[in-house]
């Protein structure tokens, strides 16, 4: 029987990496949700998820990435045609040939069974509260350590009755920071594909993050932004590229500035 899938490369060589770090401002509240808890009188519904060693809300590297992804196939238009849980949808490139012409799937990844199987190029950390955000809000009156609970409501359209429900947040004005993207360079252009992580956090920025979003939470900033890179020789050696960004404005900054800033990188 003849092979049905399309040749991969025989090997992988990585050229280098991008960092890029900076700060999270919560402009409204945040809720991204951890796991249900034994429920108690009085007890919130809906918990945010917490760091087990300090007890503090953070950021999951996950719920960042798959916003970014989610928002990144929506601004291409890309099929939802893979499916990773009841319900649950999501764009892959099945074929090498779409995969090539696919910047999402190339900076986010495929699962590994497929004949379009590549290298991921992003890497998202976790993100936690600064610690002098953290100091904040210990030092206030908030509902729950480091956080808030918001009140809602379902309204029945007909009767108007009402059933009240909570949810939690951490409060608007906290800071996440460092966060940290770690993008890899496999090819010739990688470099110049960059440009595409940094509109995903664009367009992150003009939608949100975590739950109820449509609600107003989750709205949140980008600030603090650093780029640096290493390119392969600098894993031999105690010297990185010199590559730094410092104090960069915004993202919009961060965009317009990075073919000079990449441009060392170019080549691939």
């Amino acid at each position: 029987m003849a092979d049905t899938q399309a040749a991969q490369p025989d090997h992988v060589r990585l050229l280098g990496r991008i960092f890029l770090t900076g700060d999270i401002t919560l402009k409204t509240g945040l809720h991204i949700g951890g796991a249900a808890s034994t429920l108690s009188i009085g007890g919130v519904d809906n918990q945010v998820i917490r760091d087990t060693l300090t007890g503090r809300p953070y950021i999951p590297g996950s719920s960042l990435r798959g916003k970014m992804r989610s928002l990144s196939e929506k601004f291409g238009a890309r099929a939802q045609n893979f499916a990773i849980g009841q319900g649950v949808r999501i764009h892959v490139c099945k074929t090498r040939a779409d995969y090539d012409s696919c910047e999402v799937c190339q900076i986010f990844g495929v699962p590994g069974e497929l004949e379009s199987s590549g290298p991921t190029r992003l890497i998202v950390r976790d993100v936690f509260l600064t610690e002098a955000s953290a100091a904040e809000l210990a030092g206030l009156r908030t509902d729950l350590p480091f956080t808030e609970i918001k009140w809602e409501a379902a309204i029945d359209r007909v009767t108007s009755a009402a059933t009240p429900r909570q949810m939690e947040r951490v409060p608007a004005g906290a800071v996440f920071g460092p966060f940290e993207l770690v993008y890899s360079l496999y090819q010739a252009g990688d470099a110049a594909r960059f440009a595409n992580v940094v509109r995903a956090l664009k367009l992150l920025e003009d939608d949100y993050l975590g739950g109820q979003g449509s609600r107003g939470s989750g709205q949140i900033a980008f600030a603090n932004l650093q780029l640096r890179a290493k390119r392969q020789a600098d894993y031999n050696q105690a010297t990185t590229l010199g590559l730094a960004a410092e104090s960069i404005g915004s993202l919009d900054d961060l965009l317009a500035r990075l073919p000079d800033l990449l441009q060392p990188l170019a080549g691939g």
